[in-house]
């Protein structure tokens, strides 16, 4: 995996660059629709590919592990086989859902022990462990097992479990350096950057991880429960080391806004299951604020749902069809409001890039701001 970092933006931190993998280019910064367990919920390969114009999905380690599991996977040819989704792809280590799982997982200096979500049954996940179930994903970048502690963490649990988070780093690092891709392309592993909202902790887990070398650099363990503006705070911490010329990726973040504020901070890459999940639940994000689809002031309004979007879907439905849709519970509601959150997802992104290229972004970015949070 190689990065170029083509523009910086004059007046904040915002980059624009190409990252290349073998199974193509992703331009940054850049949204990755998140496809848990090899799906993105209800959104076809080609809508993901064509209208969406996914560059890069996500996978997650814990959940294809459980299903349909590795045997499946390993047969398939990997992943990308698997799913048939022939552009980069990348897998978190699990770590997040370990630290979801607080009443049913142990921590130990070797690794997590947990209990499925689906059956209860016990499993064990060692930072060897899972960079040999992330070779066997197969995803083009993947990321190192770690702890993620709540937001709300007092200094000394953050500072045991930073230890931890680092202690795991190294070990991931040498089974990784021992072990070769399954499938006939290369693979790069992020290390992740913890220490919750203590700057000190931060510090010392940026200036470690960049002393490794890796071909990209994540940020963890933000948008857990802490204020806003601290996790924007812990960003520019962070990215003060972090180097320049590796992508930085941004985990599990996050609204229209947040994307924003972590673009002109120096942030390349995000993931969040938002557009989707709240897609799903009748909130629409558009370029002049956000649209609840099951209000009443939708029911007798036949414009496009969005005459401005980016997908089919914004202009092949009407609002009082979506409305409909959603109050008569018709699953076709929740694919619709998922490919447009998506679409408009990877619009915002790419409107950055192209605002940051020009030389406008800060001017642009403060318009999108005032406009992104306005309920229609």
């Amino acid at each position: 995996m190689t990065f170029e970092l083509q523009y910086t933006d004059s007046k904040t931190n915002a980059r624009a660059g190409v990252i290349t993998t073998d199974h193509g280019k992703i331009e940054t910064p850049i949204f990755m629709p998140v496809g848990t367990i090899g799906s993105v919920k209800g959104v076809h390969l080609h809508e993901l590919k064509d209208d969406i114009k996914a560059q890069i999905i996500l996978g997650n380690t814990y959940h294809l592990y459980l299903r349909p599991g590795l045997e499946v996977i390993e047969k398939a040819g990997g992943l990308h086989k698997f799913n048939g989704f022939d552009r980069p792809m990348l897998t978190d280590s699990g770590g997040f859902q370990v630290f979801s799982l607080a009443g049913i997982r142990k921590l130990t200096a070797d690794g997590a022990e947990f209990r499925s979500h689906i059956d209860g049954s016990k499993h064990f996940f060692s930072p060897e462990k899972v960079m040999d179930i992330e070779r066997t994903i197969g995803a083009d970048i993947i990321m190192a097992f770690d702890e993620c502690p709540p937001g709300t963490s007092d200094f000394d649990y953050a500072r045991k479990s930073l230890d931890l988070t680092e202690n795991w780093l190294d070990r991931c690092i040498k089974r990784f350096n021992e072990t070769e891709p399954k499938y006939g392309y290369s693979q790069s592993l992020f290390p992740i950057v913890q220490g919750c909202t203590y700057a000190d902790l931060r510090k010392r887990a940026a200036e470690n991880v960049a002393s490794k070398g890796a071909d990209g650099n994540a940020i963890g363990g933000l948008a857990v429960g802490e204020p806003t503006e601290v996790m924007y705070e812990m960003i520019e911490v962070v990215n003060a080391i972090l180097p320049k010329e590796k992508p930085r990726y941004l985990m599990g973040v996050g609204t229209p806004i947040n994307l924003l504020e972590a673009i002109e901070r120096g942030v390349d890459m995000f993931d969040c299951v938002m557009p989707t999940r709240n897609g799903r639940n009748a909130m629409l994000f558009t370029k002049h604020g956000i649209m609840n689809m099951r209000n009443k002031k939708w029911e007798m309004d036949f414009e496009p749902i969005d005459a401005e979007g980016d997908s089919y879907v914004d202009t092949a439905y009407s609002r009082a069809y979506l409305h409909h849709l959603f109050k008569a519970k018709e699953l076709l509601a929740l694919q619709i409001a998922s490919i447009h959150n998506l679409a408009f997802y990877l619009w915002l992104v790419g409107e950055a890039r192209k605002h940051i290229i020009c030389g406008d972004f800060s001017v642009w970015k403060s318009k999108m701001v005032d406009v992104l949070g306005t309920r229609l």
